[in-house]
């Protein structure tokens, strides 16, 4: 059966014993540690947890039950995906952007909502798809139950040290990888460099990494590193409204291709594609992932929708049916995953 009580598993540790939450970014800036979910619209749910252990959701999970792979409805079908990728296509054609990612969220009601614990879902995960910044929270009252296995770094901070991971590129297997991701690694690592400038000393930010292939559980990535130090006096709300949305998921120039994106997708991401971690404002440190492959629940009274999220950044280079084909191998692993059962 499903647990009510509020929790989340985060880098490695249990938290428990909710003592506060908020919106309010600025609550990052004031004192203990914090798990933050970040919506991709920017609705932030900050919360600071009283007790943290060493743990994994395998110790805490409850009864979880998923949908069947082929129960999931897309909020795009393959027809209007690829006409969204065209569109994308027809406004770099016109100078307006250089790519821009476009997503879908697929939706299944669950078999049974009351065997529908997001812990459960969060250990499956673990065991068949570990990912580096893998996360799940739990917090009934306030309708959050998020499981991510993310395997990008949206931020990490060690007092006025920041830097970011993105991921763009993505095949079954290196040799997939062409000079289309490439490329498109490196107009998405300039746009992070220009959001982490706004908040970082002169002359400091850095490309400590760059084309990196990393391996994933199913696929291959091009990750690189990007580095700064923080200004004095810098908060959190300064932070975030440098540099959220992340930049690997919306695209360049990052205003203009979250416009197009809010024209094209039907439906609000949600969790997915915003920033999931901790936020331990008394060491001034953190770890916030790029909230991809991840699922979360909706509920009613009687009854319990799981969504996922996948998608591709879209470049000139594109061709609009393999991108709906990355979209699905992106998914397909996941959702397979979230279709067993945790007891």
């Amino acid at each position: 059966m499903i647990n009510e009580t509020a929790m989340a598993c985060v880098g490695g540790q249990i938290a428990s014993n909710l003592v506060d939450h908020t919106s309010d970014l600025s609550a990052l800036d004031s004192r203990g540690k914090w798990v933050v979910v970040v919506d991709f619209d920017g609705s932030a749910r900050c919360l600071r947890f009283q007790d943290w252990r060493l743990g994994s959701p395998a110790e805490v999970a409850g009864t979880w039950r998923g949908p069947a792979v082929d129960g999931y409805a897309s909020s795009l079908s393959q027809t209007q995906y690829v006409a969204a990728v065209n569109a994308v296509r027809d406004a770099i054609a016109l100078g307006t952007l250089y790519q821009a990612n476009v997503c879908r969220v697929l939706s299944a009601e669950l078999p049974d909502a009351d065997a529908a614990d997001i812990v459960g879902l969060a250990a499956l995960l673990e065991k068949q798809n570990p990912a580096p910044f893998a996360s799940c929270v739990r917090v009934p009252e306030l309708g959050l139950e998020v499981a991510s296995a993310s395997p990008e770094l949206f931020l990490q901070r060690n007092g006025n040290s920041i830097s970011s991971g993105p991921i763009k590129g993505t095949g079954k297997t290196a040799g997939d990888l062409s000079e289309k991701d490439e490329a498109e690694n490196v107009m998405i690592v300039d746009l992070v460099r220009n959001d982490l400038g706004q908040i970082c000393v002169p002359g400091s930010v850095a490309v400590p990494s760059l084309l990196r292939t990393e391996q994933h559980p199913t696929v291959v990535h091009l990750v690189s590193t990007v580095s700064g130090t923080l200004a004095d006096s810098t908060t959190w709300p300064q932070i975030f409204g440098a540099t959220f949305p992340p930049g690997s998921v919306t695209g360049a120039p990052k205003y203009t291709a979250l416009k197009l994106i809010a024209d094209l997708e039907p439906v609000q991401r949600g969790p997915y594609c915003g920033a999931i971690g901790v936020v331990d404002a008394d060491a001034d440190a953190a770890t916030l992932a790029v909230g991809i492959r991840t699922f979360w629940l909706n509920r009613t009274r009687d009854a319990a929708t799981l969504n996922f999220g996948t998608g591709a950044g879209i470049t000139w280079g594109s061709n609009p049916d393999s991108e709906w084909e990355e979209s699905a191998l992106k998914a397909r692993h996941l959702t397979t995953v979230a279709a067993g059962e945790w007891t």
